[in-house]
């Protein structure tokens, strides 16, 4: 199968994944996590990309960024792999690569859509059994869009976020109170089928924009329900 193009849509968020070589460990120490939260913050800000949401697992990363400039998420992607790539073979005298191919990356609607996948991101401690609560995960962006507590890199409120958090007296409460529900098992199987296809997250309406600008397919040709296996595949 041909590899799907980039999107190259400055001012519309992506949800992007970077995994390590074989399903392999990418941070090892509590220095490393430091390490690429120091070069992300650098290099986002030096390609024009607004971070939103991150979380750094033990093997993968997610982050859900909006670039303001022609292919700042590329460059941002790029210039974050050379750099943290060879402080690791530095480090731990090491050569070869790190990552597993290329990232991957969806466009992902600004609406609900954005905060099923800010939470989608958040969640992924728990789903891996690794906490029991989002705020207890160090290596993640719960903490500021929650509490509003620092998390080593300058995040970005997305205006769909800042609309919601701007009800109430607390303005981060109906963010919080977005976790006391889980997230939906076909909401979790689209974000993932969306982001492994590298797709649009969205409805069909924002498809149909998205496909009219770029003139491609941005979507599966197959819809419908998916499979108990595939649903049952999204929750972990």
């Amino acid at each position: 199968m041909p590899r799907q193009p980039r999107y190259n849509l400055p001012g519309l968020p992506q949800h992007i994944i970077q995994r390590g070589n074989n399903r392999q460990a990418v941070f090892f120490d509590r220095r490393d996590y430091q390490r690429y939260l120091r070069d992300l913050n650098e290099i986002a800000s030096a390609t024009s990309c607004e971070i939103h949401a991150f979380v750094l697992m033990t093997n993968h990363v997610h982050l859900l960024a909006t670039p303001t400039a022609s292919n700042g998420i590329s460059k941002l992607m790029q210039g974050l792999g050379r750099r943290y790539v060879a402080y690791v073979n530095r480090k731990y005298e090491r050569s070869g690569t790190l990552w597993e191919g290329r990232y991957k990356a969806s466009l992902v609607a600004e609406d609900s859509y954005l905060l099923a996948c800010m939470r989608y991101i958040e969640l992924n401690p728990v789903r891996a059994g690794m906490v029991e609560h989002p705020g207890e995960y160090r290596w993640a962006s719960y903490g500021f869009n929650a509490h509003g507590e620092g998390c080593g890199i300058n995040l970005k409120e997305h205006p769909s976020y800042k609309a919601l958090i701007g009800i109430g007296d607390d303005p981060r409460k109906k963010y919080r109170e977005l976790f006391d529900s889980a997230l939906g098992v076909e909401m979790m199987y689209e974000i993932r089928q969306s982001l492994n296809s590298c797709l649009v997250l969205g409805n069909e309406r924002f498809k149909d924009q998205i496909e009219a600008q770029l003139e491609r397919k941005v979507r599966h040709g197959k819809v419908g329900r998916p499979s108990k296996k595939s649903r049952l595949s999204a929750m972990r």
